[in-house]
């Protein structure tokens, strides 16, 4: 329990850890913190063919970003223990749970007023279907360590092209419900982008 206790203070709140700890041993599940991934902050797989749960977190998150997301998959968890499949992903069930399991972390008050709100505001908006809720997450990214040039996919201009950390460059297309069809240069494959990704302009030649 100590050693996990050590290794999620590098990631989240001190306080937090001890929580999350007890958590993971208690629903034997497996924790993995994870290379970054573009397309998603965690991951919760169902227990399946001799695996447990499982759950997995980016590991360059900010330690506020890193706890809500993990909260945000331990509540996919519970909903999945009470109801399995007979529930939806992010429905009603899902967000009784992810307030029930935000609660320890508000008795600790380890939340900037920030992203308290705006937790609150989420739970409090059935329209919302998930943490990539903009509101939620732009308070959380207020908390990121700032990246020289960097900017949001919102905010590239449509037909603009961008580039994204590794290198791999994309044109910006239309959105399509919360997200933007971005067309990669070099394959000319479409993929779908959270407007809140970290993205950066590229130049436009001369």
């Amino acid at each position: 329990m100590n050693q996990k206790i050590d290794i999620l203070k590098k990631y989240m709140p001190e306080s937090a850890a001890p929580v999350i700890a007890k958590w993971i041993d208690h629903y034997r599940c497996e924790f993995k913190i994870s290379r970054t991934r573009n397309t998603k902050l965690g991951d919760y797989r169902p227990p399946y063919e001799g695996h447990g749960h499982r759950i997995s977190v980016n590991y360059n998150l900010n330690p506020y970003a890193f706890l809500v997301t993990t909260v945000h998959e331990f509540a996919h968890l519970k909903t999945w223990n009470e109801h399995q499949r007979n529930a939806k992903p992010h429905g009603q069930e899902w967000k009784n749970n992810f307030k029930l399991m935000m609660r320890p972390f508000f008795e600790l008050q380890l939340f900037p007023k920030e992203i308290h709100s705006a937790i609150l505001n989420y739970l409090e908006n059935p329209a919302a279907s998930s943490c990539a809720d903009l509101g939620l997450y732009k308070a959380l990214k207020t908390f990121d360590a700032k990246q020289p040039n960097a900017l949001m996919v919102e905010q590239v201009p449509d037909q603009q092209e961008f580039y994204l950390k590794n290198g791999r460059k994309f044109k910006k297309l239309e959105r399509i419900r919360k997200r933007y069809r971005c067309v990669e240069t070099a394959s000319g494959l479409v993929y779908l982008f959270s407007p809140v990704a970290e993205v950066y302009l590229a130049k436009n030649p001369d």
